[in-house]
C-alpha cells in the first residue's frame, strides 16, 4: 500500500486518517505541533507515522486538512518541498457566518492556494462536500473531484477508491469553484432544510 501525507490535525485529518489506516495505507501526519500530530497518529494507530513540520512528505499525496484561511501559508512555508507531489485541497473558503464564500470573483479557494506551490506541484480538489463525522462512521460515500492535471486525477480516484467511496469527476480545476460552491450549500441545508449535519450528496447513474 501507499504512504499517504496530511498536513493537518483536526477533525477532517482524523476523518481522512481514519479512512487511510482502515484501507491498508500508512498514514504520514505533520503538523507545527508535535505532540498533536503524535496524538493523532497514536489514535490511528496501523503503522501511522509523524514527520517533522516543512520536511518534504514521504506521501505522493499530500492532504492538505488545514482551515483555508492558513492553507497558502502553510503551502509558500514547504515551498518546493512540495514539487512533483499531487496535493489533494479539502478547504471550503467559507465566510465566519457560513453564508458566504471569501474567494474572488471567477477563482476558488483551491486556485488561489495553488498560486504560492511550485510550478511541478499538481493540485486536486476533493473531499470538502463531505463532513468529518459521515466520513468517519464509514460505508459507502461520493467523493467529488476537480483537477487539470490526469496523472494527479487518475491517481487521487484510485486511491480515494481504495477508501471505500466511489470518486465522481467534475472536471478541470476550474470547477473547485462549483465544488466549493457545493460544500456551502451543503452547510446551508444542514443547517436550514435538513435540520441535521448527517447528511451527505449522493448521484444516482440510471
Amino acid at each position: 500500500m501507499s504512504t499517504i501525507s496530511i498536513i493537518g490535525a483536526g477533525g477532517m485529518a482524523a476523518a481522512i486518517g481514519g479512512r487511510i489506516a482502515a484501507a491498508g495505507h500508512t498514514a504520514e501526519i505533520i503538523t507545527r505541533d508535535a505532540a498533536k500530530a503524535q496524538a493523532l497518529a497514536d489514535q490511528l494507530a496501523a503503522s501511522a507515522t509523524t514527520l517533522e513540520y516543512g520536511a518534504v512528505p514521504s506521501g505522493d499525496i499530500v492532504i492538505l486538512a488545514v482551515p483555508y484561511a492558513s492553507a497558502a501559508s502553510v503551502v509558500a512555508e514547504y515551498g518546493n518541498a512540495l514539487d512533483g507531489k499531487v496535493i489533494i485541497d479539502i478547504t471550503n473558503p467559507v465566510a465566519l457566518d457560513l453564508k458566504s464564500l471569501v474567494t474572488p470573483n471567477g477563482s476558488s479557494g483551491t486556485q488561489e492556494i495553488a498560486k504560492h506551490a511550485p510550478a511541478g506541484a499538481h493540485f486536486v480538489k476533493a473531499f470538502n462536500t463531505i463532513f468529518g463525522h459521515v466520513l468517519t462512521r464509514g460505508g459507502p460515500l461520493d467523493a467529488f473531484i476537480a483537477a487539470d492535471n490526469a496523472q494527479a486525477r487518475s491517481s487521487v480516484s484510485a486511491f480515494i477508491e481504495s477508501l471505500g467511496l466511489r470518486p465522481l469527476d467534475v472536471g478541470g480545476l476550474h470547477m473547485a469553484q462549483t465544488l466549493e460552491a457545493l460544500g456551502l450549500m451543503m452547510i446551508g441545508l444542514a443547517k436550514n432544510g435538513a435540520g441535521t449535519w448527517d447528511i451527505a450528496m449522493k448521484v444516482d447513474i440510471g
